[in-house]
């Protein structure tokens, strides 16, 4: 994977915008049967987001936030320990795990997945209520194919 040079966004290729969040969304359902926990994922849309030092006309990224709420408030460390484990098994590398500095500690976790050319965000969110992990999932930077126009939703 090729990185920009001046951010650490990677560079995924070429795609048209809905092309590509429907594979960030597989990307998603993915990172969801790795949790291993009961519980419910919320049903967020992606969106279409600007790469920074890209023309904003021919260059893209999708976002796909969405919610893992555990069945039991006891099993949402379960899945945030399950993610920890899992996600490197499958190709991900973790790049940052550990509380942040809010004050409630939340811990985050951040992940990157070359093959992929995405990255996963995830909050274990406690003092939720209810309790959740947060994720926001997120591509590197598509260029839309010659003559196509990136549909913003």
């Amino acid at each position: 994977m090729t990185k920009n040079d001046s951010h650490d966004v990677p560079t995924a290729g070429t795609s048209t915008s809905s092309d590509a969040a429907d594979a960030l969304e597989r990307v998603s359902s993915g990172i969801y049967d790795l949790i291993g926990v009961r519980g419910k994922a919320s049903n967020d849309q992606s969106t279409v987001l600007s790469c920074s030092d890209e023309n904003r006309e021919t260059h893209f990224r999708i976002l796909h936030p969405w919610n893992f709420y555990p069945a039991t408030a006891s099993d949402l460390h379960v899945a945030m320990e399950q993610l920890k484990t899992e996600l490197p098994k499958n190709g991900w590398r973790i790049a940052d795990y550990g509380p942040d500095t809010s004050k409630n500690k939340n811990i985050r976790m951040t992940a990157d997945n070359d093959d992929k050319k995405a990255s996963i965000r995830v909050i274990e969110m406690a003092k939720n209520d209810p309790p959740k992990l947060s994720m926001d999932v997120v591509s590197g930077c598509f260029r839309i194919p010659d003559g196509q126009e990136i549909e913003r939703f």
